[in-house]
């Protein structure tokens, strides 16, 4: 991942949603993320589903723009009880995809699970739970007007904590054992 001299980056989460789209920014001095902003593009009054994907890829560009990541996270479409709601939430992830890959910016994607487990410790947590401890996490207080704005903050520190962990980038299957045995200069002893 891109980052200054200094060990800086900047990281744009994304929650997608054709309704409610969150957004969450962090930078990241030092190892230690850092609040920056935080908002949600509310599509509810767009009747047209076209328009609500060029509002998204608009909105995505212009925090790029804006912003200058060097890294996009972006929370994966999930199966609920609903076909369609994947459907839709798979277009909107790729206007905000498509969005990034055309600034240059890389990519990263994540489950919801992975994200709640990465944030909370629970794949299971809430989005009020998730809420708490981004506002702990960052070290600030806010009462958002729609969670989906702190899930984005929760995606873009997932990605965080995945790349800054030590395992990073370790293609490793079959758990510790074979770990070791593949990378015995990485196991203190």
């Amino acid at each position: 991942m891109a980052g200054s001299a200094n060990n800086s980056q900047t990281i744009l989460g994304i929650d997608p949603g054709t309704n409610l789209l969150g957004y969450g920014v962090i930078s990241i001095e030092d190892k230690h993320p850092h609040f920056l902003d935080m908002g949600v593009l509310d599509l509810r009054k767009e009747k047209d589903p076209y328009r609500k994907l060029g509002l998204i890829y608009e909105k995505v560009s212009w925090l790029i723009d804006y912003y200058h990541p060097d890294a996009v996270a972006c929370e994966s479409p999930f199966y609920g009880k609903n076909a369609q709601v994947i459907l839709k939430l798979g277009r909107a992830q790729g206007s905000a995809i498509t969005a990034a890959s055309h600034k240059g910016i890389k990519v990263f994607e994540y489950a919801p699970r992975e994200a709640k487990m990465a944030i909370v410790g629970n794949g299971a947590a809430s989005k009020e739970q998730v809420n708490v401890m981004v506002q702990r996490t960052l070290g600030i207080s806010f009462d958002p007007k729609y969670l989906d704005a702190t899930d984005a903050l929760g995606i873009a520190l997932c990605h965080h904590y995945h790349s800054s962990s030590p395992l990073a980038g370790i293609k490793s299957k079959g758990g510790w054992e074979k770990f070791i045995v593949e990378n015995p200069g990485r196991v203190k002893k």
